[in-house]
């Protein structure tokens, strides 16, 4: 994310289409598997919620966030450049 930041002019936007589960992690099932799946195929793989977005961006330097649910599992998190 920190790259992005570097690279987006003033007002940016970054945005990830994901299957974010949510923090208690109990509601996006597909997220959840995503998740499992990611652990076994890789060495501390994870879907992440959207508290976790906003922490890794607050450390690259966005200032806002937005959480979009889209149709199905998926979600848009926004990252505002500002």
């Amino acid at each position: 994310m920190k790259k992005a930041y570097e690279s987006l002019p003033e007002g940016g936007v970054f945005v990830a289409i994901e299957n974010i589960i949510d923090q208690e992690r109990k509601q996006n099932v597909f997220g959840l598997l995503m998740s499992l799946n990611m652990l076994i195929e890789t060495e501390g793989g994870f879907d992440y919620t959207f508290s976790d977005f906003c922490t890794w961006g607050e450390k690259a330097g966005f200032k806002s966030f937005k959480l979009m649910p889209l149709e199905g599992p998926a979600s848009a998190a926004f990252a505002y450049k500002k």
